[in-house]
């Protein structure tokens, strides 16, 4: 027993394990043993549980369940973390043939669906619970749950039963890499993940999508106090209060209602980096209050707001929100005036400690690239930021860092660790500016800055703005290309007749 490090522990001494854990400790956990009641025999087995640390991932806990009567075997991986501020969507084309594709590790939450459109197949969160695996793991286990009742199908609905047949033999030639698909990994709590092993370069087989969680989806998470809070689901409408909220305002998160693509808030934080970095420009000669909903618990609150103008940059507005009821805190910056009819290109030739220095306002349709460490990142990735340029490689640095947790695993060969090793240091050295690098903003809906570091936009010889016409690709993927404004220009057009009008008289 020694030698193994087990210990036999109630539950509840592994659940205050998992909480007196902090994140920047770093403790030579226990591997616990707890007898457990058998699913299937009926008999005792084991449990073990033990709390670990992917390296630069998450904090997770590992239980594995064995059954020395009947053989019975099965493991879990829970997350002792937080759930992120965002959901994440993956999505890896697996063409046929390539069983290196099918060997890619995977992190399932308990609150993740796996789907496969290819044969309308969908894993709901309930029928497996957090896993770690690989994609032929997760499918070969998902046929294994079809296949088990098999026997007592037939005998009930033959007709059923010769379906689902059917269906394994396209399930199970898929996991045998026989046949094309697409492995879908939505995960409203962001704590799923898929190995990316082309990292810190994207796979162009794989496509990661982060969005925010809609309100059916934040109570499944535990996050709404109430359920009656969803639209559509309370029969007492009241006179004032929650209930007074209009149906679509409460149906809808905060922040998305609007024109989703084109007037997206440039930046969301619950800091005060911010506004001090605002404030630096101009500070706020008029703070307006309205009333609203909160994001998390659809609470009333009140929004402030005001406009400001940004030097060589246009007109933005800030609104911040604070709620009473949940403690949820918000702040967003929003692009004033009409959609650009062009896209940015910003670059910036970064030489001393002050160029670490410039304010950087990151949109979230804005891309960025460092040549010289081959490193791009398409629009979305690191969301919408208010930041620094020491800040912005900083967050890069995370990112990568959260996204490919696994990278960094003992389990890695050593070249590719090598090679992440390697990078890692190319991308340290950026901020200690050994030599100079270029840093590339190109927002297609122009709505990223670099402060530059003269009175004169034009005395800034390191920093250059380039203007483009969009494609119909950017175009379409932004929903600029349906956009109809028809009905609002003839109403403007008409209000502003009627002021004519009304002058002359």
């Amino acid at each position: 027993m020694a030698a193994t490090k087990e210990q036999i522990m109630d539950v509840r001494s592994v659940v205050e394990a998992v909480a007196a854990a902090g994140d920047d400790v770093e403790i030579d956990t226990p591997l616990y043993v707890v007898e457990s009641l058998c699913m299937r025999c009926g008999e005792n087995g084991t449990t073990r549980f033990l709390l670990t640390l992917i390296p630069h991932f998450r904090k997770i806990l590992l239980s594995a369940f064995d059954c020395p009567h009947c053989g019975e075997r099965n493991n879990e991986v829970e997350f002792a973390g937080e759930i992120q501020p965002r959901g994440c969507s993956y999505s890896l084309c697996v063409p046929s043939g390539d069983k290196k594709m099918l060997n890619r590790t995977v992190v399932k939450s308990e609150s993740a669906t796996i789907k496969i459109p290819e044969l309308d197949f969908e894993i709901p969160p309930e029928a497996q619970r957090g896993s770690l695996s690989t994609i032929e793991g997760i499918l070969v286990r998902a046929a294994d749950g079809l296949e088990a009742l098999q026997d007592e199908r037939k005998k009930v609905d033959p007709q059923m039963a010769e379906a689902i047949d059917q269906f394994l033999i396209k399930l199970r030639a898929c996991a045998s890499g026989d046949s094309s698909f697409t492995f879908i990994l939505d995960d409203p709590a962001g704590n799923s993940f898929i190995e990316n092993p082309l990292a810190p370069s994207p796979d162009p087989s794989m496509t990661i999508t982060f969005y925010e969680r809609t309100p059916e989806q934040q109570a499944a998470l535990g996050y709404l106090a109430d359920p009656s809070q969803l639209g559509g689901q309370s029969d007492d409408v009241s006179s004032d209060g929650i209930n007074n909220v209009p149906h679509r305002q409460l149906k809808e998160p905060h922040g998305s209602v609007g024109a989703r693509a084109g007037r997206q808030a440039i930046a969301q934080g619950n800091s005060a980096e911010m506004a001090e970095a605002l404030f630096r420009y101009s500070a706020p000669e008029e703070v307006m209050m309205f009333p609203s909903t909160c994001g998390a618990c659809a609470a009333s609150l009140e929004c402030k707001m005001f406009v400001t103008n940004i030097p060589y940059f246009q007109e933005v507005i800030v609104m911040a929100s604070a709620c009473d009821a949940c403690g949820y805190r918000n702040s967003e910056l929003k692009p004033g005036g009409p959609i650009s009819d062009k896209g940015k290109k910003i670059t910036l030739y970064v030489e001393n400690i002050k160029d670490l220095s410039r304010d950087v306002i990151k949109s979230d349709s804005a891309g960025v690239e460092i040549p010289e460490l081959e490193l791009e990142l398409t629009s979305g990735t690191l969301g919408g930021m208010v930041t620094t340029v020491e800040g912005l490689v900083t967050k890069i640095s995370e990112s990568l860092e959260r996204v490919h947790g696994f990278t960094f695993g003992d389990s890695l060969p050593e070249d590719r660790k090598s090679k992440w090793l390697d990078f890692r240091a190319r991308l340290d050295k950026l901020l200690s500016l050994e030599q100079p690098w270029t840093l590339i903003i190109d927002d297609a809906l122009a709505n990223s800055f670099v402060a530059p570091a003269t009175e004169e936009l034009k005395d800034d010889k390191q920093l250059t703005f380039e203007e483009y016409v969009r494609s119909w690709e950017q175009n379409e993927e932004l929903g600029l290309n349906d956009m109809d404004t028809t009905s609002a220009d003839a109403a403007y057009s008409s209000a502003d007749a009627e002021s004519i009008e009304k002058a002359d008289n």
